[in-house]
């Protein structure tokens, strides 16, 4: 057994309570352990980051896609807009991220002599989250002052697309050209079914809220997918679209950057990515039994990760999110009008949430997305009466604690959750790079049961997950 990885530190935020009341992280209580996700399958890629060279490698994988990319139409007089989203500033502690922006406009400004290059980075439901990441990053400086977060509340500006009027954010679409600056991380599995999910921005990070709640409150996932697609295919965005930059993600870190001006293209090989690599880690979260999970990171609850996905995937992962013929999942907020009010799902075949999940511990996770669908139906104990107040004050979880327990330590909140539940089994989301953080038990039983999982993932359901999406290789 090896020492645990050193989890992603708390960092201040208006989302979250104060790093300094962060006492102990759970990977650092006894018998934890980490298993190295290479360990697990031996064919995961090779990553450029975590690595000696650290963002330098990323500088360098950057630098030399985008030469790749044909740039001669944007000119010395005109403005360009490099469009980010909030969630790649969570990926290894969001420097990859913010160093592949950096170099996008160090490029564009060497190759076309253009100077008028800002940053518009987008937001979900933490209007104020990009402000804080352009901070933390030195971004503001960077762009000369010329990046800002943008909100789906922001002024609108009416796009005709096929299907009708649809709305995305004035301040995105205020230049010349804009650069679609995203990740390949798979993120919200049970909300995009890895379908488009290169395209998803135009309908989310860079829309106003009247379309983008077509996810939320209207369509649900994934029948509204079909607005980003519309949207980014319109001819107003079609004039402006210059090129797309992907910080390409596996389970185990950065493995590169991929630029293409075909959008559609690069969306393939993300979607390859995200089956190939994270599929075998998906399904091997389906395979465990009876375990506690605990939230260690610092994101709004579904999103703290651990070996790559995000909980929320895992609160899900007793069904195949990967597989479109299967009903769509039900566990997330905005599908609770599937559930009755005894809180069980209306339809036989409306999935339940993971029942492999026997608590959540709560040691250390932010506010700013509505969670209590989640302490209702996973037991829940959250650490520290500050954090449990800060959920109570939040608009999207004022009944978040009226499900959940309060501890007053790590310590007493573990071993209260190991005498209840009569499982000493962990799994740790502190986004731990390169492995996964769990209890020496639970390493055993991953270490046993991967490799039949990726017999699996690579003779029968990576072929049926491909053909489904018309991917052929």
């Amino acid at each position: 057994m090896r020492p645990p990885i050193k989890p992603i530190p708390p960092r201040s935020s208006q989302y979250g309570i104060d790093p300094d009341l962060v006492k102990t992280r759970v990977s650092e209580l006894p018998g934890m352990t980490s298993v190295m996700l290479t360990d697990l399958f031996p064919d995961l890629p090779e990553v450029i980051f975590p690595s000696d060279e650290g963002v330098l490698a990323i500088r360098k994988a950057a630098e030399a896609a985008l030469q790749n990319v044909d740039m001669s139409k944007i000119k010395p007089e005109h403005s360009v807009n490099i469009l980010a989203s909030h969630h790649g500033f969570t990926l290894m502690g969001g420097e990859p991220y913010a160093e592949m922006l950096k170099a996008i406009k160090d490029v564009v400004e060497a190759r076309t002599g253009c100077r008028n290059v800002r940053l518009r980075a987008g937001v979900g439901l933490r209007f104020r989250e990009t402000e804080e990441y352009i901070k933390r990053h030195g971004l503001d400086v960077y762009f000369d002052g010329k990046a800002i977060g943008v909100a789906p509340i922001d002024q609108g500006i009416p796009i005709e697309t096929e299907v009708g009027t649809l709305f995305g954010l004035k301040k995105v679409y205020d230049a010349d050209w804009i650069i679609h600056a995203h990740n390949s991380d798979v993120r919200e599995v049970h909300f995009h079914r890895q379908v488009d999910r290169a395209v998803k921005p135009f309908g989310m990070s860079y829309a106003r809220i009247e379309t983008r709640s077509t996810y939320h409150q209207n369509l649900g996932p994934r029948a509204a997918n079909f607005t980003a697609r519309a949207i980014f295919d319109s001819t107003f965005v079609q004039s402006k679209f210059a090129f797309a930059s992907f910080l390409t993600v596996a389970p185990n870190g950065i493995i590169g950057v991929d630029v293409d001006s075909d959008l559609y293209a690069l969306n393939d090989r993300v979607t390859q990515t995200g089956l190939r690599y994270y599929g075998k880690i998906m399904t091997l979260f389906g395979e465990l039994e009876d375990y506690i999970c605990a939230l260690d990171f610092p994101c709004p609850v579904v999103y703290v990760f651990s070996a790559g996905v995000i909980y929320a995937n895992v609160v899900g992962a007793n069904t195949d999110l990967y597989d479109l013929d299967l009903p769509l999942p039900a566990y997330t907020w905005y599908t609770e009008a599937f559930y009755g009010k005894q809180g069980r799902p209306l339809l036989d075949d409306i999935p339940t949430v993971n029942r492999a999940i026997k608590m959540c511990v709560q040691n250390y996770a932010w506010t700013g997305y509505p969670s209590a669908f989640f302490s209702e139906h996973i037991p829940t104990i959250v650490v520290g009466q500050e954090q449990a107040e800060l959920f109570s004050r939040d608009p999207q979880n004022l009944t978040y604690m009226d499900h959940a327990m309060v501890a007053e330590s790590t310590e007493s909140a573990m071993e209260f959750a190991y005498k209840t539940t009569g499982t000493r089994k962990v799994v740790i989301f502190d986004g731990a790079v390169g492995g996964i953080n769990v209890s020496e038990s639970l390493a055993e039983e991953l270490l046993q049961k991967a490799p039949a999982v990726s017999a699996k993932v690579d003779e029968i359901l990576l072929p049926k997950w491909l053909r489904q999406r018309g991917i052929l290789i």
